[in-house]
């Protein structure tokens, strides 16, 4: 497992294998860490984008979630950076049922 290591981590035994259970130990971390960091560049789309029409993220996600629009923030976010005039469209609707 220490294939790709530099350095003594290995061709050295003891080294390698406390390097392979740091490099497990990472990996064990980084796999919640990344859950939570594509969950804020998503907010940070979504907020963008209702920040141009002048509406804050968290009273657009109220009004969407208490509406019947089931979108999650991954769709949500995609919408928003690839096709704005879908996005405001969504924005418009939201802004009705406030």
């Amino acid at each position: 497992m220490a294939k790709g290591y530099r350095g003594r981590a290995n061709s050295c035994y003891r080294t390698a294998i406390n390097r392979v259970e740091k490099g497990l130990q990472y990996q064990y971390r980084d796999r919640k860490q990344k859950k939570r960091d594509f969950r804020s560049l998503w907010i940070e789309k979504i907020n963008a984008g209702t920040r141009q029409e002048g509406l804050s993220y968290s009273k657009f996600f109220g009004v969407l979630n208490a509406s019947e629009i089931q979108l999650n923030r991954k769709v949500l976010a995609d919408i928003a950076a690839t096709e704005p005039f879908s996005f405001k469209s969504i924005l418009e609707v939201v802004k009705q049922m406030k």
